[in-house]
């Protein structure tokens, strides 16, 4: 019998807040934290807007040293992390260092370090190159800070998938502790990627909207006149414990980690199958390593990018997974209101779904006003959904065909 896994921490920085609540209540009160890009000149960019933390101070968390050696997306993550183990407890209740662990993934962390670094490097010379670039660059340095600062000797290292890596490092976590080589796992992804080389090459791929005059609508998920993603930033760390141990403890549950599959789709660098193969292959597999049938789930929690193929991909691959239960489904996307947090963003949707079932709502998908007939599903627009949430899926599907499923489902003895 497998060991079943449960959600006992969260902890998140939002474009809408920067912790759990204020992030959630901003969701279902359908807010958007698009805004114009503030931190740097975006006049020779076709797109100028994206979704920027707000309010985020790394000197109310760290000391100046720490500012100064870590890159954004590794200080975004240590903070998600304080809050996700301080909202779990499980450092004050005594736990076995080495039976826990960190996985947290990011798909282009340490972007903003490389950036400013390679322009030292070319108007200063290479001594002038910060010493601590490599440790700033490297996608594992996050998962090792955290490590280090709570002393978490278990597994320890990063996922990189593009933007299925937050979901693929939760994926791994679920299994590590399944098989019984932690008990604790702290996990999720991060990501600070609005520096102008990554605007940049998302521009030239022409895969970011360029509603530059409406950046709280931008973001318009499985509506017809989408036309891009929304880039956003921040991290979402959760944290994974065997239910015995959480249960010993006396923890609270948010929920129980019920599924994981993944795939690929083998067909193109940046553009989905258009038919969903990939995507409905990793639904499958999670249904199946929950021991579901696809009536059992109640919520998706999409991907939906805003994006044209995409979009369209994910319902096909939804409607051939579930058949005729997709139409009673409810799904929404995340995006809508935070925009694309890239690695991170299968991190902050799962626990998106974790509070779906605590409070038996679904956010709204906002600025949904053009129904595209090619996405016929309930995608929750622009209005609350009350429901009891049993089951929830999250999708996260990347890059290069990297495709990843979760399932999660509400905690019962």
């Amino acid at each position: 019998m497998k060991r079943r896994i449960v959600i006992t921490g969260m902890g998140v920085l939002s474009p809408l807040g920067l912790n759990v609540q204020d992030s959630w209540d901003a969701l279902v009160a359908g807010r958007s934290g698009g805004c114009l890009i503030s931190r740097f000149d975006t006049s020779n960019y076709i797109t100028k807007i994206a979704a920027e933390l707000k309010g985020f101070d790394g000197g109310n968390y760290l000391d100046r040293k720490e500012i100064r050696r870590y890159d954004l997306s590794q200080q975004y993550a240590l903070v998600a992390a304080k809050e996700a183990i301080e909202d779990s407890g499980f450092l004050n209740d005594g736990f076995d260092q080495d039976m826990a662990g960190t996985i947290i993934g990011s798909g282009v962390c340490g972007i903003d370090s490389l950036s400013k670094q390679h322009a030292i490097l070319l108007q200063k010379g290479p001594q002038r190159v910060s010493p601590f670039l490599v440790p700033m660059i490297i996608s594992d340095m996050a998962a090792g800070l955290v490590s280090i600062k709570y002393g978490l000797r278990g597994p320890n290292y990063s996922t990189v998938s593009a933007c299925a890596s937050g979901a693929h490092a939760m994926g791994d976590a679920l299994r590590i502790i399944q098989r019984g080589d932690a008990d604790i796992i702290v996990t999720g992804g991060t990501e600070a990627a609005i520096v102008p080389l990554a605007v940049a090459g998302f521009c030239a791929a022409k895969a970011m909207t360029t509603r530059n005059d409406q950046p709280q609508s931008a973001s318009r998920p499985f509506d017809k006149e989408r036309d891009g993603f929304l880039m956003g930033e921040g991290a979402a760390i959760a944290v994974f414990e065997e239910l015995g141990h959480a249960l010993k403890r006396g923890a609270k549950i948010y929920a129980e980690v019920a599924g994981f599959g993944m795939s690929g789709d083998a067909y193109h660098m940046t553009a989905p199958d258009p038919d969903g193969r990939g995507a409905a292959y990793a639904m499958r597999m999670a249904l199946k390593d929950a021991g579901m049938d696809p009536s059992e789930v109640d919520y998706i929690n999409a991907h939906g990018t805003s994006t044209g193929l995409g979009d369209i991909a994910e319902t096909v691959a939804v409607k051939n997974v579930f058949g005729d239960h997709a139409y009673k489904m409810v799904l929404n996307s995340t995006k809508s209101s935070i925009g694309h947090l890239l690695g991170a963003s299968g991190s902050i949707e799962l626990l998106v779904c974790a509070l779906s079932i605590r409070d038996g709502k679904v956010h709204p998908t906002i600025n949904y006003s053009v129904p595209d007939p090619e996405c016929d599903l309930d995608y929750s627009p622009n209005k609350v959904t009350e429901r009891e949430i049993n089951v929830a899926l999250s999708n996260s599907f990347g890059f290069g065909g990297h495709n990843a499923s979760l399932i999660l489902r509400k905690y019962q003895v």
